[in-house]
């Protein structure tokens, strides 16, 4: 978020020298109006100049996208970043040749870069936001090892009735193994440790 402070005989000559200076159209830009003008003795003695505060109201998308390139081409990779809102989630989606560096073993590399993404975004937007990145429907793949894998400790865990520890998960895999077993009533799951190595554990029901 950028913002500048101007002096002017009347408020929309502020107004007019702040938007030439952050170079942006009135549309996005929010208008804080700090001093009215007003004529002083006789309108010479006195006089006050409107003083203004403009502050632009940044797009989440295009300044990810700029980041997100930024970072690509510095790692010699070229891609196409498709946006698309779904809920309250801004998801961004990678194409392109060769881009498993991009998600790394287990998607860690991925999701590093949507950390780093959502981290340097809601530092310049007043409005937080957030970003799911995916490289070539690598998410939607894992989400169904994920529910798979889920299903298959359950049946273990139902079998010999020890927990299991799964490994450390972002949020968003964590989530994905509670709603698959959420209606078995047969187990438990719930998340313990501390993040970026919380785990989710499958119990049973009456442990």
């Amino acid at each position: 978020m950028r913002s500048v402070i101007k002096t002017a005989k009347t408020v929309d000559e502020a107004v007019a020298e702040a938007l030439r200076e952050l170079n942006v159209d009135r549309e996005r830009a929010k208008v804080e109006v700090l001093e009215e003008p007003q004529k002083g003795l006789f309108g010479l003695i006195g006089n006050r100049l409107a003083r203004v505060k403009v502050t632009v109201s940044e797009d989440p998308v295009k300044l990810a996208k700029e980041f997100l390139y930024k970072v690509c081409d510095e790692m010699g990779v070229n891609v196409y970043i498709e946006d698309m809102t779904v809920d309250e989630y801004i998801h961004l989606s990678f194409s392109g040749k060769d881009l498993g560096i991009l998600i790394g073993r287990r998607g860690e590399t991925l999701d590093a870069l949507q950390y780093l993404t959502n981290l340097v975004v809601n530092k310049q937007v007043e409005d937080r936001v957030k970003f799911i990145l995916d490289v070539q429907g690598y998410r939607k793949r894992r989400e169904e090892t994920l529910r798979k894998l889920a299903q298959r400790l359950s049946d273990k865990v139902k079998r010999t009735g020890n927990k299991i520890v799964l490994e450390p998960m972002n949020p968003h895999e964590r989530r994905v193994i509670h709603t698959a077993l959420q209606k078995d009533n047969r187990v438990n799951t719930y998340s313990e440790g501390e993040e970026p190595y919380r785990k989710v554990v499958i119990a049973p029901k009456n442990s």
